[in-house]
């Protein structure tokens, strides 16, 4: 059996087949015009004090045309010097979390609510999220994903316009803006490093975002 695959059974995950993408993987410089001048806008960003220290900005990456966005909530450390979200040890385990339920990452987009690494990947500060927030709501009107998946209490806070903490907004069905798209809370991959028992809640969040994804399908089908 495949070390990953031992993995998920041992914590009681049985995964799911892989389907074939039917994507092309995009970076976030190319693809649409708006998507482009956006990320440049980012790039020249001084809103707040974290572009004194940044090595890069973190636009995201992946499909301009994905079904599945992901967001968390700010690059750290290896993130800063690629350029890139989830290249660190949370984005071995996000990698993970997506093979587990058929996805690949080349087929889905991620990003984070800051665009910046905080000084030592603390907490991102309110203002910080205030000046950040408009490009992650841009950058969804862009791509206009099937489903969303808030990873992190300040990812879920941001695009639900909520103070509830990630305990009270798991579990259940939300809707994104008014666009409506269906999106789902779970936790960052990075708390799951810490607590490793917590990797069965994630689990139950994606297949519940799933059933959410395969229902927005079934009701455009019709």
């Amino acid at each position: 059996m495949h070390p990953r695959s031992q993995h998920l059974r041992e914590i009681g995950i049985v995964r799911w087949q892989r389907r074939a993408s039917n994507t092309t993987s995009v970076r976030v410089d190319g693809g649409s015009i708006e998507l482009k001048a956006l990320s440049d806008k980012v790039r020249q960003c001084q809103a707040c004090s974290l572009h004194l220290r940044r090595q890069n900005t973190v636009f995201g990456h992946g499909p301009i045309e994905a079904d599945w966005l992901f967001v968390g909530e700010a690059p750290g450390s290896n993130e800063d010097k690629q350029g890139l979200p989830f290249v660190g040890r949370a984005g071995q385990l996000l990698n993970s979390i997506l093979f587990s339920i058929g996805l690949a990452r080349d087929e889905v987009y991620i990003t984070n609510v800051l665009k910046c690494r905080p000084p030592a990947n603390r907490d991102p500060m309110g203002e910080e999220v205030i000046q950040c927030e408009p490009y992650l709501h841009d950058q969804i009107n862009h791509i206009r994903p099937e489903i969303i998946v808030a990873m992190g209490r300040f990812a879920a806070q941001a695009l639900l316009k909520s103070t509830s903490s990630i305990a009270e907004l798991r579990g259940q069905g939300h809707e994104y803006s008014e666009l409506k798209i269906p999106l789902v809370v779970t936790y960052h991959p990075a708390y799951l490093l810490r607590s490793l028992l917590e990797k069965q809640k994630v689990w139950k969040d994606l297949q519940f975002a799933q059933s959410l994804f395969s229902g927005s399908k079934n009701e455009r089908s019709i």
